[in-house]
């Protein structure tokens, strides 16, 4: 069974995502990266880490609707947990993303929240 390994980012609507980073930068200490995010636990020896990521608060990122976060969840098997997923009811975008951080698919819960579902790159 396909199932999450852990949390893989935190992921919000903000008005200005640059000068928010700038703000918990400043003030936090987050060490924000020239994307606009941070890398929380990242370790060379394992795949995935945890992301903190500002977005314009006109994302179309999180599907549709006034939802002001997703949460990313870090999978071991992307296709077998979307697969499981579909078969259990649950609406599953039909689109899967493919970069250089890995593979990317969407579901939505219970409640209308869309969430991220991530399987790092080896």
């Amino acid at each position: 069974m396909a199932k999450v390994t852990g949390l893989g980012g935190i992921f919000f609507r903000s008005r200005d995502p640059a000068a928010l980073s700038a703000w918990y930068a400043k003030h936090l200490g987050l060490a924000v990266d020239d994307w606009g995010g941070v890398r929380f636990n990242e370790d060379e020896e394992r795949a995935g880490y945890t992301l903190w990521s500002p977005f314009t608060a006109d994302t179309t990122y999180f599907g549709p609707g006034p939802q002001p976060y997703m949460v990313n969840f870090r999978v071991d098997d992307l296709d077998a947990l979307l697969v499981q997923l579909r078969a259990a009811g649950i609406e599953v975008d039909e689109r899967v993303d493919i970069s250089e951080f890995g593979r990317f698919g969407w579901a939505t819960d219970p409640e209308g929240t869309r969430i991220e579902l991530w399987q790092p790159s080896a």
